[in-house]
Formats: C-alpha cells, structure tokens, sequence
C-alpha cells in the first residue's frame, strides 16, 4: 500500500485484492440511477475506507460528466484506475455493469416468455406507470441544478421542441447545445468550472497528491487503437457469420454509434433509441421501451442497461437462421459490449489529464449547455413514454424523432392512468424510493388483475 502524501506512480494505492472485494460489494448495491451509484461510492470509498479525498472525488465526477456515457460507470473506471493502474479501472468497469448484465438477461428473457399474459401484463403496467413519475422527477432534479439562468430555460425549451415537434437528429440537439452553452460562457462574468470550497481531509489519494504516471503519446495510441480493436471486432464477426443485413449487424453498427453521443445519461439518450429501435428498426413496440426501462430500474447498474433488453427483444424476433432465443442472448451481449467499450476508452484515455480537463472553461461551459438541453431531452422522452402507457390508441402527427402522438381521450387507460396518479403521490409527496415505488406500483397492477382479471383496459 502507498503511504499517505506521496505522489501517484506505479504501484497500487491499496492492495488489489481489496480493491477487488470493495468493488464487488458497490456492484451489488448500484440500484436507483447515477444519484444513487454515486452516492454508494462517495460513502465507501470517500467516507467510510478513505481511499480518495472528497475533492479528488468530485473533481473525477466532473470529468466524467463531460463524456459521453454513464458517468456513475465511467467514475468507477477512473476511482478504479487511480487506485490500481489499469488493471483497477478494467476491473471497477465491468464489475459495476456484471450483475446488472446477468439481472438484465434473466428479465428479458421473462419477458419474452410471458410478457403476453393478462397476470404479466397488470404487473409490466404498474411498473410502466411508476416509470412515467420516475422520469418526471428526473426531470426536476436535473432542472433544478442545470436551469440557473433565462439563456439555459430558453435552451432546454429549445431542445424539446427540436425533437418533438421539428424532427431534429438528437446528436445535432447535442452538438448545437454545446455551441450555445460555450458561447454563454464566454458572455458570462463568471468563471466556469470554479472549485467547490470544500474542506481537504485526509485520504490515501489526497487533493494534493500528483499523478506522475508517464502520459505519453504513444500510451494514448495504444489504449484508442485497442479500444477500436475490441469494439469493431464483435461486429465484424457478426456481419462475416450471418451477413451485412442481419440484426447483429445492424444492432452493433446502431449501438455503437449511440455510445459516443450519450451526452446526458440514460434518460436522454432513450429518446434516441427509441426513435431508432420502433420506427426505423422495428426491433420493439412503443410502450415496450417503457417496460424495459423499468427492468432496468429494477436491477443494479446503470441505468442505459435498458439498451440490452432492446437487443435482446429486437434480435429474439428477427433472428434469421439462429434459434430465437440463441439470437436474442448473442444481440443482449452484443450491445451490452460495444456500448460500454467505449466508456473504457474515454476515461482511460482522458483520466491522466483530468486536471487540465476539470479547470477547462471551455469544456465546463460546453457541459452546461448539454445539461440544459438535456431537460428538455428528458421532458420529450417523459411525452412519448406517458402517451404510449396511458393511451392504448394514438394517432401520428408530425415527423419528429419519437413520431409524437396525439392521442385520442376515448382511449385513456384507466387503470394506468390510476397508477400513474398512485406513483406521482408515491415519489413527490411521500418521498418514496424509485425501487419502492415501482414494488408498489407492480404490486398495485396486479392486485387489480386478481380482482378483475377479466378488465380489458389496462
């Protein structure tokens, strides 16, 4: 182990196997979104071990933030890389996301087997309505913290409209919001990216404790050209084994693709999948992007797991020469890997100039703009999931990315339209859990089916 006040080098801060142990038991208590993965980091290794020190911590969260990607995963990748070398950051990396994997495919696979029955469904629209809330409340909290200003509500109105009404590509909402978040930044008198005043306590890796790891050119190119290496393999695998035009293929390509424009975590990011997996692949249906975020709310790990259930229904139904549920286990895996490949080669390849990254005034006011638009992301993705839980019938309008719907009042759903009541009081008055109230909710759905197991208007 490193004594405390010394610089970073190449030996381990703290012995590997422990590093292993501590990483084992985050992974299994990942559940509740970024807050909540965040904060089971910040209590273990900040608060209880010691390992980093709270500004190192929140200075490598900062760094996570501008990439694309989880960033709950991605500081895990960098805790674990600062502690260990790269045999720590591989290691924190892929235990935060296991157990998710392995929850994530037994759900579907349930899914795909009985999702069609009345008891399944009562229970999938329970969990559905509370998502609609879950969502909502996402949108306040990130509003509360991105929306400091007129200029960034008038950016995330923007960034709604240009979805939901205008049909505008979500890298491009992205993309513009970065350019407008810099040009407000330089507008503004104050300096983005300003240290936090916090106390500096001590930690094994302390605040001022310096990296002197070599950061060499050829270090880079070696980490970005293994990590194209791991990341295009799959998919050229796929394509020379069942042809260009198979799901595989087109699920790699997509996927892969959606991973360096995750600005914004999961929830922004779903309305791009959605978009691509209903209406341009065909993979899954509209409300079954609500379902599958719902598992994924339900198991540990980050929250854009949910992109592995679309796989794995999307491959299940057009699986060409393979059995179903062979194709629906090899298309989960597969974008479960080039998903978060790339989050790997971000950090590793950004981590050893966090400093210069974190006092970036560029880079801190691009990130404000994305924040900003990513409310109104969220508020596009918190419409098309309402629409597609509450209303059995709708009627296309317009050409926008999520193909919003108006629906028609005839066919409001009353039992999910109840529930969806039940979980807003659950999560903004009781203050409950994002997993309590989804226990309630699938508790509640299908206690109304036993009752009435012959009620058609779920």
């Amino acid at each position: 182990m490193r004594p405390p006040n010394h610089d970073l080098g190449s030996y381990d801060v703290v012995p590997f196997g422990s590093a292993v142990r501590v990483w084992f038991r985050i992974s299994l208590q990942t559940f509740g979104g970024p807050a909540g993965q965040i904060a089971v980091m910040q209590r273990m290794l900040v608060d209880e071990l010691r390992w980093i020190g709270q500004r190192r911590f929140l200075h490598a969260l900062n760094f996570c933030m501008l990439l694309p990607g989880p960033e709950a995963q991605q500081l895990a990748i960098y805790t674990g890389w600062l502690l260990n070398g790269l045999r720590g950051g591989l290691v924190a990396g892929t235990l935060f996301v296991l157990p998710g994997v392995v929850a994530l495919l037994g759900l579907s696979a349930l899914y795909v087997g009985f999702g069609d029955t009345s008891a399944a469904s009562s229970l999938l629209t329970g969990l559905a309505a509370a998502v609609i809330s879950i969502v909502v409340q996402a949108i306040v909290r990130v509003g509360r913290r991105a929306l400091t200003s007129a200029p960034l509500v008038a950016i995330a109105g923007v960034a709604f409209a240009a979805l939901s009404a205008f049909g505008v590509p979500f890298p491009i909402v992205i993309l513009s919001a970065a350019l407008l978040g810099m040009t407000l930044g330089r507008s503004s008198s104050t300096a983005a990216g300003e240290d936090l005043a916090i106390e500096p306590s001590f930690a094994l890796v302390g605040d001022e404790q310096r990296d002197v790891r070599g950061h060499h050119p050829s270090r880079a190119a070696a980490i970005l050209a293994v990590g194209l290496f791991l990341e295009a393999v799959p998919v050229l695998l796929a394509a020379g084994a069942f042809g260009r035009d198979s799901v595989f293929v087109d699920q790699g390509l997509f996927f892969s693709g959606a991973a360096v424009v995750t600005f914004g975590g999961a929830y922004a990011v779903l309305a791009y999948v959605a978009h691509a997996a209903v209406a341009v692949y065909g993979w899954l249906r509209p409300a079954e992007m609500v379902r599958g975020l719902a598992f994924a709310e339900t198991t540990p790990g980050p929250l854009i797991m949910v992109v592995q259930f679309v796989a794995f229904v999307g491959a299940y139904r057009n699986p060409g020469d393979l059995n179903p549920w062979v194709a629906a286990v090899l298309g989960g895996l597969l974008t479960t890997w080039v998903t978060f490949v790339p989050c790997f080669v971000f950090v590793l390849l950004g981590a050893p100039y966090i400093e210069r990254l974190r006092s970036n005034p560029v880079l801190s006011s691009a990130l404000t703009g994305i924040t900003a638009a990513v409310v109104g992301v969220i508020a596009n993705l918190a419409l098309y999931f309402a629409l597609h839980t509450l209303f059995a019938d709708t009627m296309a309008v317009g050409a926008g990315p999520l193909h919003v719907e108006v629906p028609q009042l005839t066919s409001l759903q009353p039992v999910a339209a109840t529930l969806t009541a039940v979980a807003a009081v659950l999560i903004f008055w009781r203050r409950w859990s994002v997993l309590s109230t989804l226990g309630a909710c699938a508790a509640a759905g299908f206690t109304v089916y036993l009752a009435s197991p012959g009620l058609s208007s779920w």
